[in-house]
């Protein structure tokens, strides 16, 4: 194999394609990436039995060929290179890069154990890579991070023509976005619990690209897999299995008092406040006619307040959060108000965002959170 590629290409295809590669993987060969050179140029792959990664890139090929080499060293190296362009070149033992004066000899692992890269679905449609970016972090923080209930780790994709539902809770708080996209079938029906980590990575990495393909498997046919497709990026990502808990009676059916407050202001006093909150301990938001106290610590600890101005209809209303769920959502929110609706102290409160202050409500996302209790 010898090829030439410019610095900046190789340095991103590299480093897209082992985004998800194990520090320490079982078998030494997952932490590979395998390059093939041929006529469409470099082709970087990489596998882990859960997500798989493909891209390809343009590159001149004077032999074509086929190397696998230790992925993350080689993105490391790549993106060290000096701007110009890189030599790389293969013997069957090792792989060599030069660029400029600086040269790079990479031991080569045995492509005959490497395992073979899963088939993408059939296409089942594409989507707006801005809305399913926005849409994919709004819900993914709601995910659980933790390994007690794993099918919490992940994020519940269904779609129903051409309306997309994402949800994710942790039991604490519990994100929903509703956004459409183009399927290839106006009726469309999927149901699809995707790792949220992987998903947030993949919005991340393919959304820029104006329009993302996704491919949902078939139930039926029990391969367990989603594949997404923007440009020359492709990638795959086994889904969690069981059945996620029906959750939407979480959401509220009545409200008795709904507030409206600046976002980033809301943000910036929340985050100063919460200096003083210790571990595990909420800040304390009170709502009246015009005005939002919000206060932390009590007692002889450290005690911080700040006043806000809001709307507020309906009864006045206390409650206590805890500040990065609270923070969690307010960041994500994209709009410039943020509408808190209640129905009392001690029950979920719903969070969405509205752009004017006395616009409407945006229902299309939903962040529902769990008050905690604090002391009269």
């Amino acid at each position: 194999m010898k090829l030439q590629v410019e610095r900046d290409v190789l340095a991103d295809a590299v480093t897209w394609a082992v985004r998800g590669l194990a520090a320490r993987p079982p078998v030494p060969v997952l932490a590979g990436v395998l390059l093939e050179a041929g006529d469409d140029g470099l082709t970087l792959s990489a596998f882990d039995y859960e997500v798989s990664a493909k891209v390809t890139v343009a590159a001149h090929v004077d032999e074509p060929g086929t190397a696998l080499v230790h992925g993350r060293l080689l993105s490391d190296i790549a993106r060290s290179l000096p701007d110009k362009p890189v030599l790389l070149t293969s013997d069957g033992t090792k792989v060599q890069l030069v660029c400029g004066s600086s040269r790079f000899a990479l031991h080569e692992m045995p492509t005959a154990d490497y395992p073979t890269l899963p088939t993408a679905p059939e296409g089942s449609g594409s989507i707006d890579g801005t809305a399913f970016t926005q849409a994919v972090a709004q819900v993914s923080i709601a995910a659980d991070r933790g390994d007690t209930l794993p099918i919490l780790t992940g994020v519940r994709v269904e779609v129903e023509g051409d309306k997309v539902t994402l949800l994710a809770t942790d039991r604490y708080r519990l994100a929903q976005r509703e956004l459409t996209w183009n399927p290839t079938s106006p009726d469309a029906a999927y149901v699809a619990l995707i790792p949220a980590r992987t998903l947030s990575d993949t919005a991340k990495a393919l959304g820029a690209g104006g329009s993302v393909d996704v491919a949902f498997g078939s139930a039926a046919g029990g391969d367990g897999l989603v594949g997404f497709e923007a440009g020359q990026r492709r990638t795959t990502s086994r889904v969690l299995d069981g059945e996620y808990p029906k959750v939407a009676s979480i959401f509220p059916t009545t409200v008795d008092s709904v507030a409206v407050v600046q976002t980033g202001s809301l943000i910036e006093s929340v985050k100063r406040v919460a200096l003083v909150a210790e571990r595990n301990t909420p800040v304390r938001l009170r709502f009246s006619d015009g005005v939002l106290a919000i206060e932390a610590g009590q007692g002889e600890e450290a005690q911080a307040s700040e006043a806000l101005e809001a709307t507020l209809t309906g009864p006045e209303i206390e409650t206590a959060f805890n500040p990065q769920f609270l923070l969690d959502g307010l960041q994500v929110l994209g709009t410039s108000y943020a509408r808190l609706s209640f129905t009392q102290p001690g029950r979920p409160a719903v969070l969405s965002g509205q752009n004017e202050a006395d616009g409407e409500s945006d229902d299309s996302y939903r962040y529902v959170l769990m008050p905690v209790r604090f002391a009269s």
